[in-house]
């Protein structure tokens, strides 16, 4: 504060403060007191105003502080710009790739708000934090300063991922649900498309699992399906993979760039890793459980599309099961 005071004693011709001017004094004073998290730049980036919620938000006193443009060091471990900064810089178009959610004013493009994690290095922690940024300019339409607002809305986040996290997991296995798998492929499909890769896909149904359910009682069919999805989890290691289910006793297993050799050994894995279980299943062939996988592989281009490759590798898992079950049919091989 003391050195504000020296700034409004001397007067600034950036911030266009005169020596008497007791209005903008009254001004800084209420910013330097204010619960939000506060920062001022000026037309340099330089730091003008750090108010006291901001040195309690980053543990950055603003005596390190004011008249540099170091203000990355509360945020972040390595130089980087700030929101503010952006807006100084005319750089606004860097929002989109540099936070996880942003917004602009339109009409002026004087405001910007973006969210993102930050490291807080002097804090020890990461948060989540909102942040808000808008211009002054003077009666020219100069600008001569950027105040940034910074709000800890960590734990918001963190409920908000617990909550995706739900939306998007089965209850009772644990894999990705449905919903998941679809966004999950549509993602990679895209992706795909771009760089001409190829996407394999798994179908996994459980052997006579009605007269399992039968036999023993669906909350026996509810632990040796969990059993299942938690035997199946473990060969699958790439990341990028996913193994979801898919509905009552079916499950799908997606590779990307992954051709159909890569997802013949996939698929025998999987299906020898649930044989070997010896989950006893009476009214079974092998009096033990088993599965039937299906698998197919496409090289994505425009005129292919994911419904197509996933009635492919559903068709083929129906063909294992009419061939005896326990065993994986490919496309190819229909």
């Amino acid at each position: 504060m003391k050195k504000i005071k020296a700034l409004l004693a001397k007067g600034n011709p950036n911030l266009g403060i005169s020596r008497n001017n007791a209005e903008l004094t009254f001004a800084v004073s209420l910013m330097e007191h204010m619960v939000i998290p506060t920062f001022v730049l000026d037309a340099q980036c330089k730091v003008l105003i750090w108010n006291l919620a901001c040195e309690r938000l980053t543990g950055m006193p603003a005596s390190e502080l004011i008249g540099t443009s170091e203000h990355w060091r509360a945020f972040y471990n390595k130089p980087r710009v700030c929101l503010a900064d952006l807006i100084v810089q005319n750089r606004i178009e860097e929002v989109k790739s540099r936070y996880d959610q942003h917004e602009s004013d339109n009409e002026t493009s004087y405001g910007l708000y973006a969210e993102n994690w930050c490291l807080m290095p002097h804090r020890g922690t990461r948060l989540y934090l909102a942040i808000d940024a808008g211009a002054i300019y003077d009666e020219d339409g100069k600008l001569v300063a950027v105040v940034e607002t910074v709000r800890d809305i960590t734990i918001q986040k963190q409920a908000q991922m617990a909550l995706q996290e739900l939306a998007s997991r089965d209850g009772l296995t644990g894999l990705a649900n449905r919903r998941c798998f679809d966004e999950a492929l549509n993602f990679e499909w895209r992706r795909a498309i771009r760089s001409s890769q190829s996407i394999s896909l798994l179908m996994i149904d459980v052997d006579h699992f009605k007269q399992y359910n039968d036999t023993y009682g669906h909350l026996k069919g509810d632990e040796c399906l969990k059993l299942i999805a938690n035997a199946m989890s473990g060969v699958i290691h790439r990341a990028g993979d996913l193994m979801a289910r898919f509905g009552g006793e079916e499950f799908v297993v997606m590779l990307p760039s992954t051709l159909i050799g890569g997802a013949r050994t996939v698929g025998e894995k999987i299906r020898l890793t649930i044989e070997n279980l010896k989950i006893p299943h009476e009214n079974s062939e092998t009096k033990f459980i088993t599965i039937s996988v299906g698998g197919a592989a496409v090289i994505v281009s425009q005129s292919s599309d994911s419904a197509g490759l996933l009635a492919a590798a559903d068709a083929a898992m129906y063909r294992a099961k009419r061939s005896g079950r326990n065993r994986i049919v490919l496309q190819d091989d229909i």
